[in-house]
């Protein structure tokens, strides 16, 4: 069986395939690439077709050295950071960086809107000024028409996955570090994304890790050359939670993640 794996930070990414036989996991990178954001009239900005193009790259490089026959593929990225699609599926600007100024100040106004310990009580997250709560309310609260044309929010994977794939959705440990997720239910906390003037229906459902999103389009299929739409999968699609799934623990035996 062979896998192919985009493996996305903040400053890199690369590709690896995995061949899994008679046991035995072998691994090989296919290919590497950086991540440069990029400042455009004082916002930085991820430049995200090029990360979408350095993926096709990937796909590319793995037709050519003789793995078309991949089964599966999987993407993960750094958390927070996310994109707007409008009622055609068209991406209404660039995901912004969670390094941009945007989010300054931003804590205090959500405090004042929601309680601290309300949103710790649901979220269980850590709060840092980064996390996708407080940018999504410097949009309520600075750019308010632009939220009003996004019909969709995916996170960065996710948007990632809607490209090669055309479906939307979100998976499970990403939807985790936007602070939004209730994590009793599993789910979206509608009555936190009311209280902060956030459209609900922007969200989408979310899925487990290890579900199909969906197989990669016909136009990419014929563009790379592969012979047949391949599933591409939601892993633990924010990178720290692949990292911890991948730890060498054995099932039953005790373990701590600091």
């Amino acid at each position: 069986m062979k896998v192919l794996a985009f493996d996305l930070g903040a400053s890199s990414g690369r590709a690896i395939l995995g061949i899994y036989e008679n046991g035995k996991l072998e691994m090989e990178e296919i290919h590497r690439f950086s991540n440069d954001p990029v400042m455009v009239n004082g916002t930085l900005y991820w430049d995200i077709l090029r990360l979408f193009f350095e993926i096709k790259t990937g796909l590319s490089k793995c037709v050519t050295a003789g793995h078309k026959d991949i089964e599966s593929i999987a993407i993960d990225t750094w958390g927070v950071d996310f994109g707007l699609l409008d009622k055609d599926g068209r991406l209404l600007e660039n995901p912004v960086h969670y390094r941009d100024s945007r989010v300054d100040d931003m804590m205090d106004k959500v405090f004042s809107v929601v309680p601290r310990d309300e949103i710790y009580n649901s979220t269980g997250i850590q709060f840092v000024k980064l996390n996708t709560i407080f940018q999504l309310y410097s949009l309520v609260e600075n750019r308010k028409e632009l939220l009003d044309k996004a019909e969709t929010l995916l996170f960065t994977p996710d948007l990632l996955a809607y490209f090669l794939t055309g479906e939307k959705s979100i998976e499970y440990t990403i939807a985790s570090t936007s602070q939004l997720l209730d994590a009793n239910k599993r789910d979206w906390d509608y009555a936190l994304l009311e209280k902060l003037g956030l459209n609900k229906d922007i969200f989408p459902a979310i899925r487990m890790p290890g579900s199909v999103t969906g197989k990669l389009l016909p136009e990419i299929v014929e563009e790379l050359g592969f012979d047949k739409p391949i599933d591409v999968i939601a892993c633990a699609s924010h990178d720290t939670a692949s990292a911890v799934v991948a730890a060498p623990i054995e099932k039953g035996e005790k373990s701590c993640y600091i």
